[in-house]
């Protein structure tokens, strides 16, 4: 199933419901002298070393994408997986903001930081990237080896005959069904971090069945209240133990799908460096803390660190 997106034609940054993605963010150059030399230890303790990386909403921000967690960020109460598929009233709210929302998201740009772990991977410096985001920068950044721990925004599953579909394709499905309504919600507030957008005029939204089976349509990420297949955990856990250290950048680890990494590297001896603005669920087990902007301090190492010597 193909077909263009409404607004496919829109300019890059901006699209029918005016996302863009900001100022400048900031990179290596725009350390202070005191974050400098705070990334210059954890430099040290990473330099020599295969990283693991585990990613946040945090690494995000600089991509125009509201975190969840972060010291700026608006309260949230994200749909869970028992209201979404329980509630048909609130699954049809769901359809409609994500409708709105996910034309914010898919013209977001990835940022510094997801070019730089992209660049320590292509120097053979990462044993793997784990990614609680479900925005794709870091695919669309160039990074190859990416676990998407919690699915991704543009994919659709059917969760009667498990069919999949592209997010492109059921967009032109709901747009058909919902004339107009993209334009006349276009002054959408904040977009979450899974595009669900501020929209409360929902009630007359349709939503669109999978066109295989008439079932239900859901985005193919994992919802609060749902669990992480159980292979893709195993497989982000051999990320881990393939690597000689773990990078946490951009997330404050409030959920268990992202702390049990810290604690399994953690309990192996490795060192853990966290990267985030503002404390994490594990701050007791970090090695090294820096509570500075993801972008910059991920640039910084991206330059600073040594290729790996043979073994």
């Amino acid at each position: 199933m193909t077909a263009n997106s409404p607004d496919a034609e829109a300019p890059k940054g901006l699209g029918l419901t005016g996302f863009a993605s900001g100022d400048p963010v900031a990179t290596a150059q725009d350390l202070t002298a005191d974050q400098g030399r705070a990334m210059e230890v954890v430099a040290e303790v990473l330099g020599g070393r295969r990283l693991a990386v585990l990613t946040g909403a945090g690494l995000s921000t600089d991509s125009g994408i509201p975190d969840y967690r972060g010291p700026e960020s608006v309260p949230r109460s994200p749909m869970t997986y028992q209201q979404f598929v329980g509630d048909e009233a609130l699954r049809r709210r769901y359809w409609a903001r994500n409708h709105v929302g996910w034309h914010h998201l898919r013209h977001a740009d990835p940022n510094p930081g997801h070019l730089a772990l992209a660049t320590l991977e292509a120097r053979g410096l990462l044993s793997g990237l784990i990614t609680q985001n479900v925005d794709r920068l870091h695919s669309a950044a160039g990074s190859a080896e990416v676990i998407d721990l919690h699915g991704t925004y543009d994919r659709v599953v059917c969760l009667q005959c498990r069919n999949h579909y592209s997010r492109a394709a059921i967009a032109v499905l709901l747009e058909a069904l919902n004339p107009g309504y993209l334009e006349r919600e276009s002054d959408a507030g904040d977009v979450a971090p899974d595009a669900d957008a501020d929209v409360d005029d929902t009630g007359d939204f349709v939503m669109a069945p999978c066109p295989n089976c008439s079932g239900m349509l859901k985005p193919d990420f994992v919802y609060f209240g749902e669990n992480v297949p159980k292979d893709r955990v195993a497989e982000a856990y051999q990320v881990v133990d393939s690597g000689d250290a773990l990078l946490v950048a951009g997330s404050s680890l409030t959920v268990m799908s992202g702390l049990r990494f810290v604690r399994h590297a953690s309990k192996a001896g490795k060192p853990v460096v966290i990267i985030n603005r503002g404390k994490t669920r594990g701050d007791d087990l970090a090695t090294i803390l820096v509570d500075i902007g993801v972008s910059e301090a991920l640039a910084f190492l991206a330059q600073t660190l040594p290729d790996l010597e043979r073994r």
